[in-house]
């Protein structure tokens, strides 16, 4: 039997800020914001232009499972969240109605 878990309350509340299903560039964009990191100091820490990761913010730019690892290590978040949140863009952007819960193998 399989429970499933309740969206916490901070992925309930950017939700509702972006109007909509959490995307991989708005939930960068919140963190980064929150935790008071520029463009210009991720960027670095990722290895990337400044302009590259604005168009991931911006949802622009896909991002892989693998590079969503790579950001949730760099911010200390969950990189299951921020996987499955990057696989959650990929099916949207192919018109696939599907959730994404991810478990450690």
């Amino acid at each position: 039997m399989t429970i499933k878990k309740k969206k916490s309350d901070a992925m309930k509340f950017l939700e509702k800020l972006n109007g909509g299903p959490l995307t991989f560039g708005s939930m960068i964009e919140s963190i980064r914001q929150c935790d008071e990191i520029s463009q210009v100091d991720l960027a670095k820490r990722m290895s990337l232009s400044r302009a590259y990761l604005c168009d991931i913010e911006k949802g622009r730019r896909p991002v892989s499972p693998e590079r969503a690892a790579e950001f949730a290590k760099v911010l200390g978040y969950s990189v299951a969240q921020f996987v499955a949140t990057a696989i959650g863009d990929q099916l949207r952007h192919a018109g696939l109605k599907f959730t994404v819960d991810l478990k450690a193998a």
